[in-house]
């Protein structure tokens, strides 16, 4: 198991779904941990004491707004007051909105570039000196199959998707001598809760069971037809954060079942 003991990460959009799994998976590992997100306050704060108690590591909170450069800027400035470093960031927070282009709400357009994206801009730049300087760090951008693959009316999130692994490779080149590594891991269709509540709608809406749902809308691009699990997506991220993975950095993992092999 990879030893982060004595590490700090930083994991956007943590309060649920992937981005909380891979926080507990870091924990776990021995790193303390920074959440991030939206949600209730009190289902929050009792997220992080259980996850505290668990691991044994101190887990903080922020609720910084991830389209906020001041709130971003705040948030790293914080944890380094903490833990005086950040070592590992994970860029996960992300937003989703589905119209056609001709009608796309450019307010939404905006939103889904400033957290998908931009906002993975600004922890970067926040952090990489710091992990330059010390000869280690970890970042590791939570993308999707899209950012390889497009899918009708889903522009917005494909757009920063395919930027996201741009912005991924450039700054791989930028400190592949310093010890840090920059990769993306781009999972297919993930059975989060949110994806769940939807299953039930979308049955109903289209006159289905949820069953079909599962199989024939959100599998049909997944050839071996199974959702990746969360588990799958942090140990992936785990090995890209141990000493095996050194000269891993720059790249696309995919975990989407076959998706993009099509």
């Amino acid at each position: 198991m990879t030893n982060l003991d004595g590490k700090t990460a930083l994991v956007t959009g943590s309060t649920s779904g992937i981005g909380l799994a891979i926080a507990k998976g870091l924990a776990h590992a021995g790193a303390n941990v920074v959440l991030n997100g939206f949600g209730d306050k009190n289902e929050i704060e009792e997220i992080r004491k259980t996850l505290q108690d668990c691991s044994e590591r101190t887990i903080l909170y922020s609720d910084a707004d991830m389209s906020k450069p001041d709130e971003i800027s705040n948030m790293i400035a914080q944890t380094k007051s903490a833990f005086g470093t950040v070592d590992i960031l994970v860029n996960n927070a992300g937003i989703q909105h589905v119209s056609p282009i001709e009608t796309f709400p450019p307010e939404k357009w905006d939103a889904i570039m400033a957290i998908n994206l931009t906002s993975a801009f600004h922890t970067t730049r926040h952090c990489l000196a710091d992990m330059k300087s010390a000869g280690w760090g970890r970042i590791v951008n939570i993308a999707s199959a899209h950012s390889l693959v497009a899918s009708p009316f889903k522009s917005a999130y494909v757009a920063a998707k395919h930027g996201l692994v741009g912005l991924t490779k450039t700054v791989a080149l930028e400190c592949a001598e310093n010890g840090v590594t920059v990769n993306a891991i781009s999972p297919g269709y993930v059975l989060t809760p949110l994806v769940e509540k939807q299953i039930p709608d979308t049955a109903k809406a289209r006159g289905i069971s949820e069953e079909s749902v599962k199989k024939d809308i959100l599998l049909a691009a997944q050839p071996t037809k199974q959702f990746v699990d969360v588990d799958e997506i942090t140990q992936s991220l785990l090995f890209l954060c141990s000493p095996a993975a050194r000269n891993i950095t720059g790249t696309n993992l995919s975990i989407d079942g076959g998706w993009t092999a099509q």
